[in-house]
């Protein structure tokens, strides 16, 4: 699975407007920047309280990268 898709997949069971999730990836040689776009209303649910649910998303895509051996940073964009 591509990290892209990834992201996306675990996005969509988080928010109230699925439709309106965007993820963009910037591909580099070792490094990858997923930005991630959410609605408005949906935004809190994604960070999660003390930003628990980012911290997961991201674990979850680094532990999953690495199997790449690439580097992914996951960047929440409102």
């Amino acid at each position: 699975m591509d990290m892209k898709e990834l992201i996306l997949e675990i996005a969509k069971a988080l928010v109230d407007n699925p439709e309106e999730i965007k993820v963009h990836e910037v591909d580099g040689e070792r490094t990858s920047i997923i930005e991630l776009r959410v609605a408005q209303t949906d935004f809190g649910k994604i960070i999660g309280k003390k930003g628990r649910t980012a911290k997961s998303i991201r674990t979850i895509l680094s532990a999953a990268s690495a199997k790449n051996d690439k580097h992914c940073i996951l960047e929440i964009v409102e």
